[in-house]
């Protein structure tokens, strides 16, 4: 058994944090490889553990401006126990598009930059954190968007910056996942191991 095994095994003791939903933030840096590791982690927990992107709920107007979003669109259906509907943004397009749906299921994976945010924590059954650092993460991310997207890049480490001062994730992590050349290692987080 891998730490991802195990991992998966732990986040299903706990109690729900959202009505009858564990949702799960799995939080880092923008090209931290946040979205694969979910990716793994909902393929190990099973087919039908649902994963949020926030990419789908920021915009190029407002990278970190969707709390509201996620909380009325997200949260509140969730903690009721009821499936949840919320509209992607179109990068591409730059407009919302028609709303999907989320089901309350036992765990729901939100992944992105500031899942972990503290208007989120209340709701949030354990929070995951992506352990590169940002320099590493952001070549990552150039690399994986191309000459194209370098003028967004450049504003975006800029509030992705901010918004990590003003409201750190990291401190407040269950547990630092590393991705290493043969998968990942997990180890406890700040708020495990204070």
């Amino acid at each position: 058994m891998d730490d991802v095994d195990r991992l998966a095994e732990s986040l299903y003791a706990g109690p729900p944090s959202c009505g009858p939903v564990r949702l799960v933030a799995v939080d880092g840096h923008a090209g931290s490889g946040k979205s694969t590791f979910a990716g793994r982690l909902a393929t190990v927990l099973g087919g039908d553990v649902p994963v949020l992107h926030l990419d789908d709920l920021a915009s190029h107007e407002a990278y970190f401006d969707w709390t509201g979003r996620v909380l009325d669109q997200v949260v509140d259906p969730l903690s009721r126990g009821i499936t949840a509907h919320y509209e992607p943004y179109d990068w591409v397009a730059r407009h919302f598009a028609p709303a999907r749906e989320l089901p309350p299921a036992p765990l729901v994976l939100i992944e992105g930059v500031g899942a972990g945010r503290a208007a989120l924590r209340p709701h949030l059954a354990r929070l995951l954190w992506m352990e590169r650092s940002p320099e590493e993460s952001w070549l990552r991310g150039r690399q994986r968007d191309g000459i194209g997207l370098s003028a967004f890049w450049d504003s975006w480490t800029v509030a992705e910056t901010q918004h990590f001062l003003a409201d750190p994730s990291r401190a407040f992590a269950d547990a630092l996942v590393r991705e290493c050349p043969e998968g990942y290692e997990v180890h406890p987080g700040p708020m495990t191991s204070a």
